[in-house]
C-alpha cells in the first residue's frame, strides 16, 4: 500500500518552510484577510480511507472549484442540451477575460471560465425551485455533510466588486445566452463561489468524479459518460491559461479556485484536495500546485 500519510506529511513540512508562498487574492476584500501560512491536504482513496495533514479541516472559500459542482448539477438536470450554450475548448485566457465571448457570439469557450459558469448558473436558476438552497443541498449530499454553508460576507464582497462578472452577464444577455435576470443569476453565482468548505469536505464532494458518478454512500449522481466529460474538462480547462502546465507537472484532472483550493483526482484510485491561499501569477495556489506535483511524483500515479 502506498504511504500517502507519510508523503503528505513531508509535503506539508516542506510547504511550511517555503518562504515564497505566492500572493493572496486581495481583489476580493474578504479573501485579503486570510493567513497566507495556512496549508492543508486531504486524500480519500477508492476504499474510503482518509489521510489528512496540516489545516485540512479548516474551512475556506472554494471560489471557482464550485464551478465543477454546479456543472455536475446542471449536467444531471439537462443532459447534453447543456452543450448548445457552452463550448468545451480551452480558452488560453485568464478566467475573467471577455474578448473571446464577443468573437464567438456569446458562446463561452468552456464552463469553467467565468462566462461559462454564469451560463451554468442561469441553467440552475431556471431549473431549481429554490436555486441557492437546492444547490447547497446538492453539495451537502455529495459530501455527506450538512454543515457546509455559504459565506455570506464573501458573497457580498464579490457582489460589490464583481464588475467583470456583471459585464460578462450583460454581454451574454445581449447574445440571448442568459435567460433569467442578470442580478438574479449573479446573486446565485456569487453565493456558489462563496461556498465555504474544508479539504476533507471538498475531497468527499469530488469523490463522484473518481468513482464513476457514485458518492461515498454509493448513490449515483452522474452516468459514466457524464463523468468522463467533466474529468476531461477539468484536465483541459480546470486551470485556465495554466491548464497545460498542470497537466504537464501533475498529470491529473483538477480544478483550482482563487481562495487557494485545488481538487484533483486519479480515477478509481483517489481524490485529493489542497489548500494554500497564496496564488501564483496565473491565479492558482502556488504551494498547492507544487504539493500535487510532488504527490504524483512520489507515488508514480497520474493518468499518464
Amino acid at each position: 500500500m502506498i504511504g500517502y500519510q507519510n508523503i503528505m506529511d513531508n509535503i506539508a513540512k516542506a510547504a511550511k518552510k517555503n518562504k515564497d508562498k505566492g500572493q493572496i487574492a486581495s481583489y476580493i476584500p474578504e479573501l485579503a484577510c486570510i493567513d497566507i501560512n495556512k496549508f492543508g491536504i486531504h486524500l480519500i482513496d477508492a476504499d474510503n480511507n482518509n489521510f489528512s495533514t496540516g489545516d485540512a479541516l479548516e474551512g475556506f472559500s472554494i471560489q471557482s472549484v464550485s464551478k465543477v459542482l454546479s456543472l455536475a448539477h446542471s449536467f444531471g438536470l439537462v443532459g447534453n442540451d447543456l452543450w448548445k450554450r457552452i463550448d468545451v475548448e480551452p480558452s488560453g485566457d485568464p478566467f475573467n477575460h471577455l474578448s473571446l465571448l464577443e468573437l464567438e457570439n456569446g458562446i463561452p469557450r468552456n464552463p469553467f471560465i467565468n462566462a461559462g459558469a454564469i451560463v451554468v448558473a442561469d441553467i440552475l436558476v431556471s431549473h431549481l425551485k429554490n436555486p441557492k438552497k437546492d444547490f447547497l443541498n446538492f453539495v451537502q449530499k455529495l459530501a455527506n455533510d450538512k454543515t457546509i454553508r455559504y459565506n455570506e460576507k464573501v458573497a457580498l464582497s464579490e457582489k460589490k466588486t464583481g464588475f467583470r462578472n456583471y459585464a460578462a452577464a450583460n454581454l451574454l444577455k445581449s447574445y440571448g445566452n442568459l435567460i433569467n435576470d442578470v442580478d438574479t443569476v449573479l446573486d446565485f453565482y456569487f453565493h456558489q463561489c462563496a461556498l465555504e468548505m474544508n479539504c476533507k469536505q471538498l475531497a468527499s464532494a469530488f469523490f463522484i468524479f473518481m468513482n464513476h458518478g457514485k458518492c461515498q454512500r454509493g448513490k449515483s449522481y452522474l452516468n459514466i459518460n457524464q463523468v468522463k466529460r467533466i474529468n476531461a474538462l477539468m484536465l483541459t480547462c480546470g486551470f485556465y491559461d495554466e491548464a497545460g502546465e498542470f497537466a504537464f507537472e501533475v498529470g491529473l484532472p483538477g480544478k483550482s479556485g482563487v481562495g487557494g483550493g485545488i481538487v484533483a483526482l486519479l480515477p478509481n484510485t483517489y481524490c485529493i484536495a489542497t489548500w494554500s491561499p497564496g496564488l501564483n501569477p496565473k491565479g492558482n495556489s502556488k504551494l498547492g500546485m507544487a504539493a500535487l506535483e510532488e504527490l504524483t511524483t512520489k507515488t508514480g500515479h497520474s493518468i499518464f
